[in-house]
């Protein structure tokens, strides 16, 4: 929030007793564009336009108010030109009195985009001797938030200016729900991720522990018994038990803790192979054969730890030499292959729990972007895991 002291800057000013320049408006619509197209925050960009707004209309003060979670109240992100005490005596405003003292229920979708609050409304907000203009930012039939700029008694917004304000508070009406959905977005993935690494630590740890659990049973037989040799043989098991699933627990945490590159998921798979070539001294490859890789955020994430999965199984059963990443695109679909020529991972003393578990997670990752994961090997010939998921555009989700 701007101090109210602070000088705006005039490269907006109109003009007085003359025409604004004819380039004005463009260039604000332009920066609008420009803001709109960059990741920043939708309260600051709100504030940031404000001055604008107080500029083009002449008015000697502004405040932007933004609704609150509960839906009942509009809160202030931005002032410009209003005493301190004023700002702290309204911080929040009931929704009923939002627009000129009007309510906006029902009547949401018949919203003009400028009222004129005459009477006691400038009073209200610590100004006298003047009125209010009152500009609601809505998307469709939501009210999101509203501009208010302080005029001068009798003082009018000219036509061309008034337009002008209609296009801002559209566009940015539009940056607020984009910014909405963007948080609604990211709430839901960050969910489901904490669901998968839960299932993911119960699936990897559920039958270790109920086969302890036997064992620890026995071996208390075998101790009121009095029966050592059995005794000795389930402690051995526990311990063993006990190690491996110590072992995959540090393992889920590890994948969890490296965090992908985030300039996207070609540098992350890069990294990935980079760190299979230093723990088994492999040639590793990426091939990626896709013109344009375009994945949704959580398509990026699921192919992440499917990948990532795939080759931490390769580090610890496969001794390959070669390891290869190739991505391709089907035209319809995108299919990812992780190969090595090691093995294969059902050789003798190669398979068990964990491997089944780590398959089944990448079989429930592949099934959250709508694909399927194919996993085939030989003894002596190595293994390719594909994944095969369709476009971001053709399964329904967001860019």
């Amino acid at each position: 929030m701007r101090n109210p002291q602070q000088h705006p800057d005039q490269s907006f000013a109109p003009q007085l007793g003359g025409e604004r320049p004819q380039n004005t408006d463009l260039k604000v619509l332009t920066d609008i564009a420009a803001s709109l197209s960059m990741d920043v925050d939708v309260e600051h960009l709100l504030d940031s336009f404000l001055g604008t707004m107080v500029r083009l209309s002449n008015a000697h003060a502004g405040i932007v108010r933004v609704l609150t979670p509960d839906g009942k109240s509009l809160r202030i992100v931005g002032a410009e030109g209003l005493p301190q005490e004023a700002l702290a005596t309204n911080s929040v405003m009931p929704l009923e009195t939002a627009l000129c003292g009007q309510p906006v229920g029902s009547s949401i979708k018949n919203l003009p985009y400028l009222f004129e609050c005459k009477g006691n409304t400038a009073q209200a907000f610590g100004m006298e001797g003047g009125w209010v203009v009152a500009l609601p930012l809505k998307y469709k039939n939501t009210l999101l938030g509203v501009y208010n700029l302080f005029l001068k008694k009798d003082q009018a917004i000219p036509e061309d200016v008034s337009l002008l304000f209609a296009s801002i508070i559209e566009h940015l009406g539009m940056a607020m729900e984009n910014a909405r959905l963007t948080r609604e977005n990211l709430r839901i993935t960050l969910m489901n991720e904490r669901q998968m690494l839960a299932n993911e630590i119960h699936d990897s740890l559920a039958q270790t522990l109920a086969y302890m659990k036997m064992r620890l049973a026995m071996l208390r037989e075998a101790v009121h018994g009095d029966k050592p040799e059995l005794t000795e043989k389930y402690l051995t098991d526990v311990d063993s038990a006990l190690e491996s699933a110590y072992s995959g627990l540090r393992e889920l945490i590890s994948q969890f803790r490296h965090r992908m590159d985030p300039r996207g998921i070609l540098p992350a798979l890069q990294e990935l192979l980079d760190g299979v070539a230093k723990k088994i001294n492999a040639r590793v490859r990426l091939d990626n054969q896709v013109k344009d890789l375009a994945l949704s955020a959580d398509q990026e994430a699921q192919v992440y730890r499917i990948v990532q999965e795939s080759l931490a199984n390769i580090c610890k059963h496969s001794y390959a030499r070669l390891v290869q990443v190739i991505l391709e695109d089907t035209g319809t679909h995108y299919r990812i292959s992780i190969i090595d020529d090691g093995i294969g991972l059902y050789a003798a003393g190669h398979t068990g729990p964990g491997m089944h578990f780590g398959m089944n997670i990448m079989r429930e990752r592949a099934e959250r972007i709508k694909g399927m994961v194919e996993i085939r090997s030989r003894v002596g010939g190595g293994t390719r895991v594909t994944l095969v998921f369709p476009h971001a555009q053709q399964s329904g989700m967001n860019l």
